[in-house]
């Protein structure tokens, strides 16, 4: 079990926002934070105190006004960090390869390989074909709908008919080298786990997998660890000092 720190990219900035408020209409997003630094301050930071494996996430898709900004922000962090960080986003069979060329450890997909709702298994095995197995995370971020957790796209946006369950994980580990769940329905708002997510989670023994969503204090932290039997990483953001929260990030580490 170990901290996967994070740098979310949204609008050309570093910030901190509610998961669920996401929209790429207008390119709006409740914030909860917003930083002054670029991503090349926190991939130093990181990469200063020994903090490998944690991901920098692009939050506007590539058609958006802001995509660029948000590029160049992401190659100044991989620069300061090469082979440190994992980078998701709008990845695909066209820019994996350049991604991590440009210094990213493993690619995170999501939406590239669910369409309609579904998994498109011929994606995802010419991404993991291109890219090598160790180089590729799934995100299967999930919200509950009706009667239980689904995995979500399109920067959490769309639903698809794909439930988060032990057999998913399973199924899914032939293909990538690691897991990354945010738990939407509680992501950013650093008011607690997403009790449940973490148990199926805890279930699974394969895989290194993060979670995020909802950490509020070392408690919340010490659940999962209890919970999840020391398998499952953890990822804080909101609730970090450095981003604007009341967890010290030099007492975490």
């Amino acid at each position: 079990m170990k901290f996967r720190p994070c740098i979310d990219i949204h609008n050309g900035c570093v910030k901190q926002i509610v998961g669920g408020s996401l929209a790429d209409e207008k390119n709006s997003a409740v914030d909860n934070f917003v930083s002054g630094q670029d991503a090349g301050f926190y991939a130093e930071m990181y990469r200063k105190d020994g903090l490998s494996g944690g991901h920098i996430i692009l939050l506007n898709p590539a058609g958006s006004e802001f995509y660029e900004k948000d590029l160049w922000q992401a190659k100044e962090a991989l620069s300061v960090f090469p082979n440190g960080m994992q980078l998701g986003g709008g990845v695909n069979l066209e820019n994996a390869e350049n991604f991590l060329e440009l210094g990213a450890s493993h690619v995170i997909v999501t939406s590239y390989v669910f369409q309609g709702g579904r998994i498109h298994f011929e994606r995802l095995k010419n991404l993991c074909s291109l890219v090598g197995k160790e180089h590729l995370v799934l995100d299967l971020s999930c919200r509950y709908m009706k009667d239980d957790y689904y995995i979500v796209t399109d920067r959490w946006q769309k639903m698809t008919e794909e439930r988060l369950t032990l057999e998913t994980l399973q199924k899914f580990s032939e293909y990538c080298d690691e897991f990354l769940i945010h738990a939407v329905d509680v992501e950013g708002k650093a008011s607690g786990v997403e009790k449940e997510v973490v148990r199926r989670l805890g279930e699974y023994g394969g895989l290194p997998v993060t979670y995020a969503g909802g950490i509020h204090d070392f408690a919340d932290i010490e659940w999962i660890g209890k919970t999840g039997h020391g398998r499952i990483d953890y990822t804080v953001g909101s609730a970090l000092d450095l981003f604007g929260g009341n967890i010290p990030y030099r007492k975490l580490l």
